[in-house]
């Protein structure tokens, strides 16, 4: 019978609609004297309003230097159960698909070693395992990667790539996301395992511009499908889209660079002003598809807000093939992490970094032409700044 501490604070969590992560902590708490001295701890923040984990330090397995997060309790006398509570990333599959068998190998040796718990998944991309001793690591990576399994990312190194589903389940996915995360994922391997980098380093691979795994918003490089030609136009299936819908309300005038009219029935489109934002697809997806000419829109810099405000990725390649071998990306990929590599400073994302040297700087150094897609916002002011070198010319 493991421990049971009284959590009137905790409780209050338990009420309303919604599911509980306390309600999850309790049912490992039934069978780990870890969990259940977890709950207690955290009780106990709750009253003093006072965390009680100090700094990891450095802590890991044997030849990586990433993939586990240190975590100690202040006050291990008086719950030892959580004296060592250090986290484990596991490099999930490509879209997370997993077999059930899969799922309990990995669950059976976390009842073995750990807490029991875990987070399906981090923000980063991994399946997390909350809660292990030190000793336990070692043991633990042992048996993981005996069974094929690998450690994710952690600290100022790749994060493990995650991307969405792709075209394993739907039909308007542009590129093949889980074949360019694995191929991600290989390549950088040495990368994401020992840290080098001014700090973390995040890919997702999107799909298509509904970009479902939000990589926009929070992926210092995102990688989302597009096409080059024409949206496919169905004119009959607009005409069953037509007595549905206002497609002048709810397509047209939605439109982010109005390219789209639509006049006595049939819909046209300006495909020479088209952003390929997929609003139009989306909405009326028997109608119109994506041209056949598929490829994939790079852009760099966003974050969540830590050290400054969060930031929106910028457009740095408005189109590129993808295909294997993906050299022309992976040409880009490394003069990005040179020029970061010789101006960052500690703890500065990239797009930390575009913003203090800006963007004409970023592009000049790395060697990437202008594109009008690259405009970020309105110019604030109207005056042009040269360049000798552009005089020169």
């Amino acid at each position: 019978m493991s421990k049971k501490y009284d959590t009137p604070l905790l409780d209050e969590l338990k009420k309303g609609v919604f599911p509980s992560f306390v309600v999850e902590m309790e049912k490992a708490a039934a069978r780990s004297d870890m969990a259940a001295d977890l709950l207690g701890q955290v009780e106990l923040s709750y009253k003093e309003k006072l965390t009680h984990w100090k700094h990891g330090g450095i802590v890991g397995v044997r030849g990586y230097g990433s993939g586990v997060i240190g975590r100690y309790s202040d006050i291990p006398d008086k719950f030892p159960g959580v004296a060592h509570f250090h986290t484990v990333r596991i490099n999930a599959p490509s879209g997370f698909y997993y077999t059930s068998n899969a799922l309990r190998e990995i669950m059976d040796l976390w009842d073995k070693y750990g807490s029991g718990m875990t987070n399906m998944h981090g923000s980063t991309g991994d399946m997390i395992l909350l809660g292990t001793r030190s000793e336990n690591l070692e043991p633990l990576f042992a048996e993981v990667s005996s069974r094929g399994w690998d450690l994710g990312g952690s600290g100022s190194a790749v994060r493990t790539p995650s991307c969405c589903l792709g075209m394993s389940r739907c039909e308007w996915s542009n590129i093949d996301s889980q074949a360019i995360t694995y191929d991600i994922t290989q390549h950088y391997q040495d990368e994401m395992h020992r840290p080098a980098f001014p700090y973390k380093f995040k890919f997702k691979i999107a799909g298509c511009a509904v970009d479902c795994i939000a990589s926009i918003a929070r992926a210092d490089m995102s990688v989302i499908g597009t096409w080059r030609d024409k949206i496919r136009v169905d004119q009959n299936e607009v005409k069953n889209y037509a007595s549905k819908m206002d497609i002048k309300a709810e397509v047209v005038d939605l439109c982010p660079t109005g390219c789209i009219t639509y006049t006595g029935g049939e819909l046209t489109i300006d495909d020479s002003n088209c952003s390929r934002c997929m609003n139009c697809i989306a909405r009326m997806t028997k109608a119109l598809r994506p041209g056949v000419e598929k490829g994939a829109t790079i852009l760099l810099g966003s974050k969540a807000p830590i050290v400054t405000g969060a930031l929106m990725s910028w457009v740095i390649v408005p189109f590129m093939k993808m295909e294997p071998p993906y050299d022309e990306f992976y040409e880009l990929v490394d003069k990005i992490w040179e020029w970061w590599d010789e101006n960052g400073k500690n703890r500065e994302r990239i797009g930390e970094l575009i913003e203090r040297l800006t963007f004409p700087r970023f592009l000049k150094d790395v060697g990437i032409e202008p594109h009008p897609a690259m405009v970020k916002e309105p110019r604030r002011d109207p005056f042009f700044f040269w360049s000798e070198e552009d005089i020169k010319r």
